[in-house]
């Protein structure tokens, strides 16, 4: 039995550092920064692992709304889209996670693209 992404990327611990690291990302990236700066950071980064969690084959189950519901009415365009995913992407390479692994996390986050982006 192969190993779950979720056991791949470090399981609980190294994830919750990886959220850690991709919500900083957010706050930094001008793109983004508004849409972060505003919400309460403690629940953000408890959404975003058990999101991550739940994704990816670990233990969690994700309690916020679904990608529609969660996006609705935001305005979200394609170049916050990418913005955010470049953010989680260099979130992994701050935490020596592998090309094979972000290339199945990039898969993911592309999937939900038509939930976050509503036209």
């Amino acid at each position: 039995m192969s190993a779950t992404l979720f056991d791949r990327l470090g399981g609980s611990d190294r994830l919750a550092l990886i959220v850690d690291d991709i919500v900083d990302n957010h706050l930094k990236n001008p793109k983004v920064r508004t849409r972060f700066e505003n919400v309460d950071q403690r629940k953000l980064r408890k959404l975003a692992l058990e999101f991550f969690s739940a994704g990816t084959g670990g233990p969690h189950t994700y309690s916020g709304r679904d990608m529609v519901a969660t996006h609705k009415g935001m305005n979200i365009s394609e170049e916050e889209f990418v913005a955010v995913i470049d953010d989680i992407l260099l979130a992994l390479d701050q935490n020596g996670v592998g090309e094979t692994e972000k290339a199945e996390v990039l898969s993911i986050l592309w999937s939900l693209k038509n939930q976050v982006i509503r036209v």
